[in-house]
Order: C-alpha cells, then sequence, then structure tokens
C-alpha cells in the first residue's frame, strides 16, 4: 500500500484507488509515481486481466493540488524524484492492460486527463467531467494529448473552449464514456466489467490490448510535449 494510492486485487483483475479524499483526491508528484509504479507492476502480472482507475471516498479526481503546488513552505517532496504526472501518463500510454475508470462525482483538469487514459469508462448520471484550464490561462497537454488520439478536434475543442462541466450522459453521446448509469451504482458496474474480461481466456485481454496499442504512435514523448507554461503556480480553482 502506498502512501496516496492503494492497490486491491481481485479474482482476475485489480483497482489502483487514489487515496486523498481529503482533498478530493487531487493529483500531486508522489502520488503519480505511486500510480505509475502500480500500473507498471499489474501490466506483468499474468492473473490480471485489467486494471481499474477510481477515487476513494466516490469522487475520482480533482485535478492536480494547487494549494499543494502553491505551498509556501513547498511541501517535502517537491524538487525531488519522487515521480510526475507526465511520466504516469506515458506508463498508462504503454499499459500492456486494458485501463477502466470509474467516474463518480468528477473528473477535473489532470483528473479529465485519467478518464481519457482509460480504455473504458463507465459515468455517473450526474457525475461530470470537466476541461478547465481555459480559466487558469494554463496548457492542457494531457488532455490535448489523449483527446487527439481518441476522439475528434470538433470534441477536442468543445471540451476545452467551453471549460465547462460535462456530465455523464454527454460523455456517452460524445464516446468518450462507455455507458452512464446511477450514481451510485457506477462501481458495481465498472467492476463488472473488469470480471467480464477476467472470464475470457487468459492473456485474451492484452493480446487485444497489444494489437490496438500497437496502432499508436510509438514515440509517446510526441503525444505528451512538455509544458513551458507555468499558470499553475499562481491560478486559483477552476470555477463550476
Amino acid at each position: 500500500m502506498g502512501t496516496y494510492t492503494y492497490i486491491e486485487k481481485h479474482a482476475g483483475w485489480a483497482e489502483i484507488v487514489l487515496n486523498r479524499p481529503e482533498r478530493r483526491n487531487a493529483l500531486i508528484p508522489p502520488m503519480a509515481g505511486e500510480i505509475t509504479q502500480a500500473v507498471e507492476g499489474l501490466q506483468t502480472d499474468p492473473e490480471v486481466a485489467s486494471i481499474l482507475i477510481r477515487g476513494e471516498d466516490g469522487y475520482l479526481c480533482s485535478g492536480i493540488d494547487l494549494k499543494a503546488l502553491q505551498a509556501d513552505p513547498a511541501p517535502d517532496w517537491q524538487g525531488k524524484d519522487v515521480g510526475d504526472v507526465r511520466s504516469m501518463h506515458m506508463a498508462f500510454y504503454r499499459c500492456r492492460k486494458p485501463l477502466l475508470c470509474a467516474l463518480q462525482r468528477f473528473a477535473i483538469n489532470a483528473g479529465a486527463a485519467l478518464v481519457f487514459a482509460c480504455d473504458i469508462t463507465v459515468a455517473g448520471h450526474a457525475s461530470f467531467l470537466q476541461i478547465g484550464e481555459i480559466q487558469q490561462g494554463s496548457d492542457m497537454p494531457m488532455n490535448a494529448g489523449w483527446l487527439k488520439l481518441k476522439s475528434t478536434e470538433q470534441v477536442l475543442l468543445r471540451l476545452s473552449l467551453m471549460g465547462d462541466r460535462v456530465l455523464g450522459p454527454e460523455l456517452v453521446t460524445l464516446g468518450l464514456a462507455l455507458r452512464s448509469v446511477e450514481d451510485e451504482q457506477v462501481l458495481e458496474n465498472v467492476r463488472e466489467i473488469a470480471a467480464r474480461l477476467a472470464s475470457f481466456p487468459a492473456g485474451a485481454s492484452e493480446t487485444i490490448i497489444e494489437r490496438i496499442r500497437g496502432m499508436r504512435p510509438d514515440d509517446a514523448e510526441s503525444v505528451f510535449p512538455v509544458s513551458s507554461n507555468q499558470a499553475l503556480l499562481t491560478a486559483s480553482q477552476v470555477r463550476s
């Protein structure tokens, strides 16, 4: 068990749980580092057919933790090699197992990128996704990279320029979620999908994923370019 995440193993599949509920599971570098390690470890486990990403306490992720990023004095992990969000996304990009997502309550900014990184998402009817970087004057390299890969430019423009909440049913319409269900049924529903994948012949999900991943650009570095934008160092929280 990590400091900011933990893994739950089931019969044929596993969950990576973001575990900072007091901050609505906001991302900080050491959490990203733990997620990277968990993905890289689970993808080599022959008993794991898929990996489910979810948040503790019924929230997925509120984005980058601006309170920690802007803290004075800085947190004791700042400036240390504890992980980073970009490396986490490159681990998702290369993952050899299907990635599932339980979109509960909300996924904002960097939280939205977690959703796009996954192969199958189940969203709550009242749960929302929001790419609100435009409100902060901030870049959005992870969101842009995933949406360029998985959707259309028009969908990317709709989400990024409006900067508003997009509820579960619209995410299905946009092709960004498999289905939308009652909010209290999200976790049960996505776990049923994970169990279904585990019921197929051993290695079947990995075979399919390797075929699909092989159609992506080989160079993950080009999909997720390094940004020089520093707006988050002074930005305020995204408005609803």
